[in-house]
């Protein structure tokens, strides 16, 4: 299975050291990227943190999910993998099938 969690809720506050902070407690993290509006720049309220191992990951999603972080109560899952029918264009309002009449 997957060492990514996803990271909900979160506070438009929030950075990426400071959620590597906090979820470091149950083990090393990697990667953390913290999504952002391509207009505005501004937090999307969510993101990813990436473990060295799976174990962690898990212990994350069990340790953190429903704790208040930043004024806010986070929602930790691990993270899917992306869907190989959503196409790339998707987020930005693309609809492949629009054409199918």
């Amino acid at each position: 299975m997957s060492n990514k969690v996803f990271v909900g809720g979160l506070s438009w506050n929030t950075t990426e050291a400071g959620l590597e902070d906090y979820l470091s407690e149950v083990g090393e993290i990697t990667e953390v990227k913290i999504i952002q509006d391509r207009e505005t720049g501004r937090s999307r309220g969510f993101g990813f943190v990436t473990f060295a191992e799976k174990n962690a990951a898990d212990q994350a999603v069990e340790r953190f999910d429903g704790t208040e972080f930043d004024g806010r109560n986070i929602k930790v899952n691990i993270a899917e993998d992306r869907r190989p029918d959503r196409g790339g264009n998707a987020h930005r309002g693309g609809n492949r099938d629009r054409n199918r009449w």
